[in-house]
């Protein structure tokens, strides 16, 4: 396959849309749930450490199955690869929803994460394989739109659904779209043929290594803010199994002869510059759809539907910044409308830096916009940039690692955010307790004039009853003061990211096929 030919026929605009749609429903589901997990916890009788790993499951299952679903389509073709995987999705969807307890639900979701993962590169891969250069200034905004917007609506979908009908739902509303994404994917998908030979050269030592090395470290960093790090034994034995799997797996990436993850795709540097940016961009896409909710769970005790509606307007901004995304990806320098994009971003996380915690809808509005805009801005020129200049041979093992570096990006930026408010929640929470000391008057008359209040309205123990108002405003404070430094965090990491822009090589115009990486 040399040049792609400039027109495209309609069953493959149909089968390509289909594809799209597969993706969405992949990536909507890690955080569809997010939102409701409160109501899966009472559904299925499960403790609060428990059910994490209704998310925590998906996301380790998929990340092991991102990058190896470049060997598979090359095996069994795309068609196959992504029809499977439709239809497994779908039918672990309808396996989750019949969940009676906390342990089938892991199962399940497990399943559905692992086999909903060859859905994403797939499309990436199809769309620079299928499409002629001259048409993906189209194509590539389409497909930032749903890999970023899936995650940023998810919550507000899932706030939606588990309020108006059961957590089921959440599940159950994937069968449909599900069904049709494989019949239509199994009917019209022909752009590439198996190649069956490739079983027997099947790296098993390779896929072993890799999933220790993926799912341990997904663990690792999903549970380790919470539990003291190596002081517990879970992540310490995770620790263990991910630097061995490593090992593994980096021994065989390089020695094997059909290794499952081909990493000389490093070697172009846009290509890699392209997967640094878009780890970043996993932070701020993931970190955020995470950062806000709980901010609004915790200091303005939110339900997750007001959540939702809170959140929704960063999802319309990427709709709106989609189409003048793919026209400017046209008409100005990648890297320029990179720098824009995460300048953008910077100015959103560091706008939320004046958090207080009367903040609502309306303070929360610039900073989402920007953040949407922003995203939308980075999402267009990293692709290009990424994937643009590999050679068809090199595309869908690259576009699995590309996809993986934002899933990476997303899992490393939550565990980084999780220790960084947990740590700086009790640095602040110590510092203003002295000042709330029974030396400090200001302290002494606050309590005065609270258990006045309460003994005028209330009756209750008057005194008890101010002094946890007071416990509880004092630790309100400390978890702003460390939201603020979350903030702080990441608008220092954005700002560096767009002087960073400055480095790659400009991307070559669009030509017919695509040009080799030096």
């Amino acid at each position: 396959m040399s040049a792609v030919p400039d027109t495209i026929s309609t069953r493959r605009l149909i089968a390509f849309l289909a594809m799209v749609f597969g993706m969405f429903m992949a990536i909507l589901d890690i955080q569809i749930v997010s939102a409701s997990l409160a109501e899966i916890q009472a559904g299925l009788s499960a403790s609060s450490d428990e059910i994490p790993w209704v998310q925590t499951a998906y996301l380790i299952a998929e990340v092991i199955m991102i990058p190896l679903s470049g060997f598979l389509s090359r095996m069994l073709s795309t068609r196959v690869l992504f029809a499977a995987s439709a239809a497994g999705f779908t039918a672990a969807s309808a396996l989750a929803a019949t969940a009676t307890n906390i342990d089938q639900m892991i199962v399940y979701r497990a399943l559905q994460g692992f086999i909903g993962g060859g859905m994403i590169p797939s499309v990436f891969a199809a769309a620079f394989t299928i499409f002629p250069p001259s048409r993906r200034a189209m194509v590539s905004p389409m497909i930032g739109l749903v890999a970023t917007l899936a995650p940023t609506i998810g919550p507000t979908v899932g706030g939606y659904i588990s309020h108006a009908m059961s957590w089921h739902w959440l599940f159950l509303i994937n069968v449909v779209p599900g069904i049709m994404v494989t019949i239509a994917t199994w009917t019209l998908i022909d752009f590439d043929k198996p190649n069956l030979k490739l079983f027997s050269k099947f790296d098993w030592w390779g896929l072993a290594g890799m999933a220790a090395f993926l799912g341990s470290l997904e663990y690792v960093l999903e549970e380790g803010p919470n539990n003291d790090w190596l002081q517990d034994q879970g992540v310490f034995i995770c620790a263990i199994l991910m630097t061995v799997g490593a090992v593994v797996f980096f021994w065989r990436a390089f020695t094997a002869e059909e290794p499952i993850v081909d990493l000389k795709a490093f070697t172009n540097i846009n290509f890699a510059f392209g997967s640094l940016f878009s780890f970043v961009i996993g932070i701020g896409l993931y970190g955020l759809t995470y950062l806000y909710p709980v901010f609004l769970g915790r200091i303005r005790g939110y339900d997750s539907l007001m959540i939702g509606e809170a959140l929704f307007v960063s999802g319309l901004a990427m709709f709106v910044t989609a189409p003048i995304s793919g026209i400017l990806s046209r008409k100005m320098d990648l890297r320029v409308m990179m720098m824009i994009g995460l300048f953008g971003f910077a100015l959103g996380t560091w706008w939320m830096t004046h958090l207080t915690a009367d903040w609502d809808f309306y303070e929360l509005l610039i900073p989402q916009i920007l953040r949407g805009c922003s995203m939308m801005l980075c999402m267009v020129p990293i692709n290009n940039i990424a994937l643009g200049t590999l050679p068809p041979e090199r595309l869908k093992n690259a576009s699995g690692l590309f996809n993986l570096t934002r899933n990476l990006g997303g899992a490393v930026g939550l565990a980084i955010i999780n220790t960084v408010l947990i740590d700086r929640n009790a640095f602040h929470y110590a510092r203003l307790s002295e000042h709330v000391q029974w030396g400090s008057a200001a302290a002494q008359t606050k309590l005065q004039n609270m258990t006045l209040d309460f003994e005028q309205t209330t009756g209750l123990d008057a005194s008890k009853a101010a002094i946890s108002k007071l416990s509880g405003m004092v630790q309100q404070q400390a978890a702003l003061l460390s939201f603020m430094d979350v903030f702080y965090m990441l608008t220092v990491l954005f700002a560096t990211m767009a002087f960073f822009t400055m480095v790659i090589r400009k991307p070559a115009a669009p030509a017919g096929g695509g040009g080799g990486g030096h």
